[in-house]
């Protein structure tokens, strides 16, 4: 397999990776034949997860919006992925120029493009790390230059603690987060469930184990166990619901069903 110019020399190209196959049902054209493969595997048990991928990044670019007209003018987009159109930094600074935002994935591919769109942006920088090490995250030299947490902060964790395993304890991962914000601080989150997927659990349950093939596990959290996430935050109306019922752009009922798959929510400390 040839090793395209984009790819960083580090990663092994005949891995699949979750942000490139995210990336693929997103319609981007960062990624190899090994994560659409995979993508087409999923798909095989689960057809509507671009429509779920969708959704997921229409949610994220309204709770921006929402937090930047709400004054919030730094976004810290932990498990942010490969950039696409309508990326955090771009939403916030139509909103709020000069909106600071600072990017954390772990993936080289991710980090790479993210560092190639934000030259010359001087509000918004990247980091290589991993949401499972908080401390790494809040005292690299991006953070502590770019965000003040002595001020509210827009802590981003969209489509991504479905990747953490009950055994690396999220929710201590997000408390530790949530413990360094200040109040009026927003936690912007969106989770995958079996809940709302249009099909038998034991059917989409083909499309979970792609991914734990691929040695990268989709954790399919109930509800009640994702709101346990937003401990510590009161939730903004209308509170943890299906993403496109989250203060849509336009009427829910016309989406795709699948877009109803899991859920998203947006909380603020007291």
């Amino acid at each position: 397999m040839e090793r395209p110019a984009w790819a960083p020399r580090s990663i092994d190209i005949s891995l699949p990776s979750v942000s490139r196959i995210y990336d693929h049902y997103l319609g981007g054209s960062h990624n190899f034949e090994v994560d659409r493969e995979a993508a087409r595997k999923a798909m095989e048990f689960m057809p509507g997860l671009p429509k779920i991928s969708q959704a997921n990044r229409a949610f994220m670019r309204r709770a921006v919006r929402y937090a930047a007209d709400e004054g919030v003018t730094q976004f810290l987009d932990i498990g942010s992925g490969i950039p696409t159109f309508g990326n955090v930094h771009e939403v916030a600074q139509a909103v709020s120029p000069g909106a600071r935002v600072v990017y954390v994935d772990h993936d080289p591919v991710a980090v790479a493009h993210s560092q190639a769109v934000l030259a010359g942006n001087a509000d918004a920088d990247v980091v290589a790390a991993d949401l499972r090490k908080p401390r790494e995250i809040l005292s690299s030299p991006q953070v502590t230059e770019l965000i003040d947490l002595d001020r509210p902060v827009a802590l981003l964790l969209v489509a991504v603690l479905h990747f953490v395993e009950d055994a690396d304890d999220p929710f201590a991962a997000v408390a530790e987060l949530t413990a360094a914000l200040a109040p009026g601080s927003l936690l912007v989150l969106t989770h995958a469930s079996y809940e709302g997927i249009p099909l038998p659990p034991e059917r989409a349950g083909g499309a979970v184990d792609v991914y734990k093939d691929i040695r990268n596990p989709l954790i399919m959290r109930s509800r009640e166990e994702i709101a346990r996430f937003f401990e510590g935050y009161d939730m903004v109306e209308p509170g943890l619901v299906p993403m496109p019922h989250w203060r849509p752009d336009t009427a829910p009922e016309d989406e795709d069903p699948w877009a109803l798959s899991g859920f998203a929510g947006v909380g603020r400390t007291a």
